[in-house]
């Protein structure tokens, strides 16, 4: 297996660097279908006859073991190198859906939870953090840049899985014509059966094809002054263990998780919420199940813009100002929605919009944060542990939005007065999250890494 070593990854010499990118999204296009879950969970909820609670669950533990896994195998995945890592990835998020699809066949909902949920979960874990610092290396001159390629795929893997995966539906089921059509659970066990082997194939691509620059490699024309100069970019190192005993991480961990909670609650839950805003008296909706499918898959275009357009951005106005917009004009859209959100299909659509566009920028932005904090040193490892509060986030938004929901009703009788006390909840969460990134300064030299301690280590670095 030594060909999975970092050292057989190294590019030669003039190895073109936009080579690089498509490898990344290979793996994050893949692990991006967990955001088109709520394609299926009302066919689960019907399946196991359960509530939305219950089955947002296998979403929050997926999401949980993210953060973990990050967290707990950032070193190890800096160390090992990316190809080793990404292979890894495909094994346990393929093996992931092949769990589930038992525990559907089944009829076992707790395998749905270890294998979708833990298993897959890990998977999303190692593949999500396994390209971002090898593409901020190849990338110095825009790390904003860098973040969106490595992380846009994560937030369009949706804009794919969706429509297939409501495709494959209807095809698994003979019954998908009639009026009022749920997916049988029967239809969702060989969906995860299909997509776990699909998986598996693409994920290995990009695992076969990454590549890491020399040591000392830098891109021409690169000025690392002008990068050091600008407010808020440190030119020295933070190691991860001291990193976590700053503020500024601690501050930076609840910009993430307010931001996190407030989108990942109402990604969770977006195709049955566009139907519930806009259901008739007579308990109809004037969106249909298709129709929602699609709003996935815009919801999954702005996700995966956001992250490419908004932390390419962040290298113009900088980090901290970036954030400000996404939290504190999110905010203000969160109110909007809530308030007006049903007016109009096209007011309700414009503003998830533009919110997931924020939530999406929010997580391709913070490793250029991270970067700008505590420097490169091990910044894949710091972005690993940073990842807990996306672990927090798993919990707290879908927790939040299905609370709120199972209170009010039963799904396919909710309206968008329902939602409104969900709604409000994030705006709150939003306004803290503007608070802590206001009060963000600059690392003190305290914990800066010694000159010297730092070139020995160089080896094992997150940009090594």
């Amino acid at each position: 297996m030594s060909w999975l070593d970092r050292e057989h990854t190294i590019a030669p010499p003039g190895f073109n660097r936009w080579l690089v990118p498509p490898a990344a999204l290979a793996v994050h296009l893949s692990i991006g279908q967990a955001y088109a879950t709520s394609v299926y969970k009302t066919a689960l909820v019907e399946h196991f006859d359960a509530s939305l609670t219950q089955i947002g669950v296998i979403f929050s533990i997926a999401i949980v073991m993210l953060g973990l896994s990050a967290a707990i195998m950032g070193t190890w995945v800096d160390r090992s190198g990316p190809r080793k890592a990404m292979f890894v990835a495909a094994l346990f998020w393929s093996s992931g859906f092949l769990i589930g699809s038992l525990g559907v066949f089944s009829n076992q909902l707790w395998l749905v939870y270890v294998g979708y949920g833990f298993i897959g979960g890990i998977g999303l874990g190692i593949g999500y953090i396994s390209p971002v610092s090898t593409l901020i290396k190849w990338f110095p001159d825009r790390p904003g840049l860098a973040t969106g390629m490595a992380i846009m795929g994560f937030g369009g893997g949706a804009l794919i899985a969706s429509p297939v995966s409501t495709a494959l539906l209807s095809f698994y089921d003979p019954n998908s014509g009639v009026d009022g059509w749920v997916a049988s659970g029967d239809a969702v066990g060989k969906l995860f059966l299909t997509l776990g082997l699909v998986y598996l194939a693409y994920m290995m691509f990009g695992a076969f094809t990454i590549k890491v620059p020399a040591e000392s490699w830098t891109p021409a024309g690169f000025d690392a002054s002008k990068v050091k100069a600008k407010a808020l970019v440190t030119s020295n190192h933070v190691s991860a263990n001291n990193a976590i005993k700053t503020r500024q991480f601690w501050l930076v961990w609840i910009v993430l998780f307010c931001n996190v909670t407030a989108g990942i609650g109402i990604l969770e839950q977006a195709a049955p919420m566009i139907q519930d805003f806009f259901r008739q008296p007579d308990g109809q909706s004037l969106v249909t199940a298709a129709v929602a499918g699609g709003f996935v898959g815009l919801l999954s275009i702005a996700n995966m813009g956001g992250r490419f357009v908004w932390s390419s951005t962040s290298d113009i106005t900088g980090r901290k100002n970036i954030y400000m917009i996404y939290l504190g004009v999110g905010a203000v859209l969160y109110l909007v929605l809530a308030l007006v959100g049903s007016s109009t299909t096209a007011i309700y659509v414009a503003l998830a919009f533009v919110i997931i566009s924020f939530y999406g920028g929010g997580f391709a932005t913070v490793p250029a944060y991270l970067r700008d904090l505590f420097g490169t040193f091990q910044v894949g490892a710091i972005h690993g542990r940073l990842l807990t509060a996306w672990s927090a986030a798993g919990i707290a938004g879908p927790l939040i939005v299905n609370s709120f929901l199972d209170a009010q009703g039963a799904p396919g009788e909710l309206t968008a007065a329902a939602y409104q006390p969900a709604l409000l909840t994030m705006v709150g969460l939003l306004v803290v999250g503007f608070m802590a990134n206001l009060l963000v300064r600059p690392v003190h030299s305290n914990f800066h890494e010694p000159s010297t301690s730092r070139s020995e280590d160089l080896t094992i670095s997150t940009e090594a």
